[in-house]
């Protein structure tokens, strides 16, 4: 059986003058139309495809790559607003269905929404912007330090939601976070903390004094191009380290720090030096 709204390796059954049929197992055989078949294509070649849905509610084929599948979440735009609810470019021929019962507020034309990709009780691949339905509700089993995936979901006053690994909800504190983060930004990120009612705080860089070694070799490789002299000083704002060096000033003075230690750098009134060999 295929998996719908989903990329799955099937083999081509036969040729036909509109495209190849592809076994679907219990579900018969699917057709590939012409338009997206690779050249060659052959009996028994094996394609990996994605199978939806066509205009007239038949499973079809397609090399195509929507922008997510189901089970995933996305930031699509609506593409038309009809009686029965919106439609969303998602990436293929065949736009995806948002049913006003799954939307959350008044949408038009133009506007992106983020939402939930599923199969509803029909098997028909299905947007929605409710999307605490489909956060697990069981924690996650993470450790503060954690590596994870995050997917930017909404804007809060706290600061931005994210999903965490596609399963959970994570914040991320506005206070914390040093550059633009857009709805549907995909990025890597690390478990903060685990707090006693479950709810993760999040950060983009590491804790502590991971990752200083790293931040330290980025001074030095500035230092050097700049003639072993930066303007930097206690004053100087987050947002210019954060666009020199990609990280929290927090973290850039631990970073600052080590060298100091080391004595590769001295630390003045004016900036940072260089000591020289």
């Amino acid at each position: 059986m295929v998996q719908i709204g989903h990329f799955n390796k099937l083999k081509v059954v036969k040729h036909a003058d509109f495209g190849v049929f592809l076994d679907g197992g219990d579900d018969g055989e699917i057709l590939l139309p012409l338009r997206y078949m690779p050249d060659p294509c052959e009996v028994g070649d094996e394609l990996e495809v994605f199978i939806c849905y066509d205009s007239e509610d038949r499973l079809m084929a397609t090399t195509e790559e929507p922008f997510a599948q189901v089970g995933e979440f996305a930031h699509l735009k609506v593409k038309a607003i009809e009686k029965v609810g919106a439609f969303l470019d998602w990436g293929l021929a065949k736009d995806l269905f948002l049913p006003y019962s799954e939307q959350s507020r008044e949408l038009r034309i133009g506007q992106y929404v983020v939402v939930h990709i599923y199969l509803d009780k029909t098997d028909r691949i299905t947007a929605s912007m409710r999307l605490d339905r489909f956060i697990d509700k069981e924690p996650g089993d993470y450790k503060e330090g954690d590596v994870v995936d995050l997917f930017i979901a909404a804007k809060t006053d706290l600061g931005f939601k994210a999903v965490i690994n596609g399963r959970h909800w994570g914040i991320l504190y506005e206070n914390e976070v040093f550059q633009p983060l857009y709805h549907g930004e995909k990025l890597k990120g690390y478990i903060k903390k685990i707090r006693p009612d479950g709810k993760v705080d999040l950060s983009l860089q590491q804790a502590g004094h991971k990752g200083s070694d790293d931040i330290g070799e980025k001074i030095l490789e500035l230092l050097n191009e700049k003639r072993g002299f930066l303007p930097l000083t206690e004053k100087t704002a987050p947002e210019e380290i954060y666009k020199l060096f990609g990280v929290s000033k927090k973290k850039y003075k631990m970073a600052l720090g080590g060298l100091y230690k080391k004595r590769l750098i001295t630390i003045d009134d004016d900036g940072i030096r260089l000591v020289a060999d």
